[in-house]
């Protein structure tokens, strides 16, 4: 029916046989908008998205509504997963117009790309002070016919303000000291719900680099209070409902403020960064029930997520059969009678008759028996004959990265070879199908697809991250060379030459109406902070100064708003800790897993770790095989030949 069906993008494919005339994005799209003389009608969601499936069964399925689309606009659909720079851009002029955003984003474009009017979902008939969307398709086509210049002013107006809103500039350079991380701190503790954990009010995003952040701060005060906002929001969540307790894996966020009723999607980013926490968490604190957690997250990716091909999916829907959570949600006489005192089950049930199952009476009770664990396993088999959610089967480098970079950490620490040989995996398919012959990553891979879109600085990032974790996993140094050559790739494509930081979309990448920087931390940290930890991080491992240097200037970038607003900066954080507290240089010479080990155990947040293969580094120069050295703020101490004595230097100053 449309343009969609050999797109990389399932979002995309979904919409294949909608009676829509669905452009991608492309040249293609604005041409025909020219020469029709109308606007183009902008329309970005996400496979994993509720309230796009709805727009789509009411509108875009249906034929009347379809005629009145194809008939006054060139209707382009856009996958904001793989576009991230056009959502971006486009979600900060409805942000403008309206004071919020989301998706479904729609949006009313001139034939030149620039925004004159939008806002995100809109219902088939008039209701909660939303318009009809078809009345509101002709009133759109009215006033360009008839008020095209007010339009135009409109449209110059928020190009303007998207403008100003993607500038970022360097001040004055400053001093990155304890203050700003003092003001992150404060922020979150004045944020957080000390009763159900968690910062802000309902809904609830896990953020990941929040709760990291505060068990970051606790290695620097020690203070019980510090911890226990961690704790109790990472037993909160892995109490509640968003935590899916037969499969494993965390839905994307809460609708309340106890973590019980989740939006059911589940998101490849979401795993990858609370896998994460989760091991740092097990580290601080010794606590089973965290190692449990992660054990089941990497399960639930390996075995629901993870493609035959060797690459990660992205994400699994909230709907089957028509009905937003109905795979996770049951009657209580479906549940054993161990199982529903277990999980609190009851006849009422919690969400619309139905239970979700929970552990948010004894929140910090997570262990199961033997029955207990026999009767989950029976559960999962016969929730696995229900009719999945739908799988958003694209693989994206920046969330493989993100997950890779993770998995390989957990491996090491929990001491699971298995997961590291498989980060490995997982990154040997994303070299050989998602970087090109001449080097130049690509951003998305679909099997029947292929991979398209030239790959984002937060996809360069997050692979120099992950290579560089995996060479602190394994001792190989093929992964510190894949880590300077991506990290070489994100300088050369992205870096901004007459500022400092990174901009969204490379140098040899299409020109929007405005080039952005991707500054903020939310739901996922933003390109820019993860470049300023990866490429910090990287220089220590190798003693190149253009990356410790490029990492630094980051933070000079961010550093006037880091001072105002510190928490919207939570990844970004880590990087100015990176910097105030110093790196901690470990590297082990010759054959010594156990000091390997003794490193690779501890949460040591600041802390790079040499071994294995050796490489270019003044890490190694002059060093003795069967020994330990840790350095710290151009000092180095005695070296060690003991885990003890080794783990006394990581914990002393």
């Amino acid at each position: 029916m449309n343009r969609l069906a050999g797109e990389t993008s399932p979002y995309l494919r979904q919409h294949q046989d909608n009676p829509v005339d669905w452009h991608p994005w492309g040249d293609d799209a604005f041409a025909e908008a020219r020469d029709r003389d109308v606007p183009v009608l902008l329309s970005v969601g996400y496979s994993a998205c509720h309230w796009c499936h709805v727009m789509a069964h009411e509108s875009f399925e249906d034929p009347a509504t379809a005629k009145v689309m194809n008939e006054l606009f060139v209707n382009v659909k856009v996958d904001r997963e793989e576009r991230p720079d056009v959502d971006s851009v486009y979600m900060d002029a409805v942000q403008a117009m309206t004071g919020h955003g989301g998706w479904p984003m729609t949006v009313f474009l001139t034939p030149d790309g620039r925004p004159f009017f939008g806002g995100t979902y809109f219902p088939p008939s008039a209701r909660g002070g939303l318009p009809a969307f078809t009345d509101l398709l002709r009133a759109v086509d009215e006033a360009w016919r008839n008020k095209r210049d007010e339009l135009f002013e409109q449209a110059e107006h928020l190009s303007d303000a998207i403008a100003v809103r993607s500038t970022v500039s360097v001040g004055d350079r400053g001093d990155l000291g304890p203050a700003i991380l003092e003001g992150g701190y404060s922020q979150l503790r004045e944020m957080f719900d000390a009763e159900n954990g968690g910062f802000g009010r309902a809904p609830k995003f896990p953020m990941p680099s929040n709760v990291d952040f505060v068990l970051r701060t606790f290695v620097r005060n020690g203070s019980e209070a510090t911890v226990g906002m961690a704790t109790t929001t990472l037993d909160a969540m892995a109490a509640g409902g968003i935590y899916d307790h037969l499969g494993g894996g965390f839905h994307r966020y809460s609708v309340d403020p106890y973590w019980l009723v989740p939006h059911f999607e589940k998101m490849l980013y979401d795993q990858a960064g609370l896998l994460r926490v989760y091991t740092h968490a097990w580290q601080v604190t010794g606590a089973d029930r965290y190692a449990q957690v992660v054990e089941e997250t990497v399960e639930y990716v390996l075995r629901d997520l993870r493609s035959p091909a060797g690459g990660i999916c992205s994400a699994e829907d909230a709907d089957s059969e028509g009905e937003e959570g109905r795979f996770y949600v049951w009657s209580l006489d479906e549940l054993p009678e161990a199982s529903a005192r277990w999980f609190g089950a009851s006849a009422a049930g919690n969400f619309e008759g139905r239970n979700i199952l929970n552990r948010m009476s004894a929140r910090e009770q997570l262990l199961r028996s033997s029955e207990l664990s026999l009767e989950r396993s029976e559960l999962l088999l016969a929730r696995s004959e229900r009719v999945r959610p739908g799988l958003d089967d694209k693989v994206l480098t920046e969330w493989n990265a993100m997950f890779l970079s993770a998995l390989a950490e957990a491996g090491a620490a929990m001491q699971r070879p298995d997961w590291v040989a498989t980060a490995e995996e997982v990154a040997d398919f994303l070299l050989a199908n998602l970087r090109g012959e001449d080097g130049r990553w690509l951003r998305s891979w679909q099997e029947s697809a292929g991979a398209r879109v030239l790959a984002y600085a937060v996809d360069y990032a997050w692979l120099v991250d992950a290579f560089t974790r995996l060479a602190e996993a394994t001792g190989r140094r093929r992964w510190i060379d894949e880590a300077a050559a991506a990290a070489d790739g994100l300088l050369d494509l992205f870096r901004d030459d007459e500022g400092e930081g990174f901009f969204t979309v490379g140098r040899d990448g299409e020109e929007l109406i405005v080039r952005q920087k991707d500054v903020f931390d939310g739901a996922t940290p933003s390109a820019n902070s993860v470049a300023a930890v990866a490429l910090i991080r990287l220089g220590a491992l190798t003693g190149v100064e253009r990356y410790t240097a490029a990492g630094e200037g980051v933070l000079q970038l961010l550093r006037p708003t880091m001072e105002k607003q510190p928490s919207a900066f939570s990844h970004a954080l880590a990087a100015v800790d990176l910097v105030v507290s110093g790196v901690t240089e470990v590297a082990v010479v010759g054959e010594r897993p156990d000091l390997v080990r003794a490193v690779q155990q501890r949460f040591v947040p600041n802390g790079v770790l040499a071994w294995g293969e050796p490489y270019e580094s003044p890490l190694w120069e002059g060093r003795v095989d069967g020994l330990a050295y840790v350095c710290k703020g151009y000092v180095c101490k005695a070296p060690v030949d003991s885990a003890d004595a080794l783990v006394l230097e990581l914990a002393g100053p």
